[in-house]
């Protein structure tokens, strides 16, 4: 049983690859009609949300050695919370569709669709193997309030990129200023409506599609009678 997860695992890490490369065949044709590299942030944005399911890998490799309380592994723990918010905010790369030509809108918004579909799976990946090894740890309504907490964290952060412009290496670079942006909407939130509006559209999307996407690899689990 345990031979057939990993592999299954392998498989499923084989696929999203396949499906990425998909992705960037996509660009690069689009690329090569229209001579331009303009929608190359897309590469990028995807190249973070593997790197977010790398930090997830490198967390569960952590937790088979030690406590979850350890520094390393809260350490661990903190890169993956920040690289995780990656793969959902390409979700608000739809917005760059508007700058498509006439003539390659259609084209556009199946590039557009494979790089996203590709990251929020990997988000919902990294999310779902947490949530394991959460479960091993908690009951299932505290891993749950958890991960719906993660995603309320990610859908914050998807309006700081998308609205205030600061991205993952701010946080590195320029902590006060991010600091100072995020405690006042924080702390005034009727001073910032469409941070709370923008936040919660996206909590409730993602948890929604995250409900879909548990229960959905929880069934595949379940043999089927003979």
């Amino acid at each position: 049983m345990q031979r057939f997860f990993l592999s299954a695992r392998v498989r499923i890490y084989l696929v999203l690859g396949a499906s990425s490369l998909v992705s960037v065949g996509l660009f690069l044709l689009d690329a090569w009609k229209n001579h331009s590299y303009e929608f190359s942030y897309l590469i990028w944005n995807l190249t973070l949300a593997w790197v977010s399911l790398l930090a997830t890998l490198w967390l569960e490799g952590v937790l088979l050695r030690r406590l979850w309380s350890s520094w390393y592994a809260m350490f661990v723990t903190a890169v993956w919370l920040v690289f995780l918010p990656n793969t959902f905010y390409m979700i608000s790369d739809f917005i760059h569709i508007q700058t498509l030509g006439q003539t390659d809108v259609l084209y556009g918004v199946v590039m557009f669709t494979s790089f996203i579909i590709n990251g929020v799976m990997l988000g919902f990946l990294s999310l779902f193997i947490v949530h394991q090894e959460l479960l091993k740890r908690l009951r299932s309504r505290q891993a749950g309030g958890l991960i719906a907490l993660v995603v309320l964290i990610c859908s914050f952060a998807i309006y700081i990129g998308r609205e205030l412009r600061w991205n993952t290496w701010d946080l590195i670079t320029n902590p006060a200023s991010v600091l100072i942006d995020v405690s006042d909407r924080v702390l005034n939130p009727r001073e910032h409506p469409q941070a709370l509006t923008t936040t919660t559209s996206f909590f409730v999307l993602l948890m929604s599609l995250y409900a879909v996407f548990w229960y959905s690899t929880r069934l595949s689990r379940i043999k089927p009678r003979d």
